[in-house]
């Protein structure tokens, strides 16, 4: 599969990327190298191979909710670079 310097721009439009000549050219020669790459995985015999989401087997490593008691307000605040009363106090992010 050839892909085209205007496919690229194309793409580059749609990332609103704006690309210059010699970043167009570049990848629209890997990109192509990219796509050749896939055009061999796609001749591939994958027939009895079953779809995976992750090359290796994977467990929830989450525990199971405990209830416990809270670290209290005081705990929890004793390295805060500044707090108001019992609050973290952060800076200002909308005005």
């Amino acid at each position: 599969m050839k892909i085209t310097r205007s496919e690229v721009e194309h793409v580059a439009r749609l990332a609103r990327l704006e690309l210059s000549d010699s970043e167009l050219d570049t990848f629209t020669g890997q990109m192509d190298g990219i796509l050749a790459y896939v055009e061999k995985l796609n001749a591939l015999d994958t027939e009895g191979i079953v779809p995976t989401s992750h090359a290796v087997p994977m467990e929830n490593a989450f525990r199971p909710d405990q209830p416990a008691d809270s670290i209290g307000v005081e705990a929890a605040l004793a390295n805060a670079p500044q707090r108001a009363e019992s609050f973290f106090r952060v800076p200002k992010v909308i005005e």
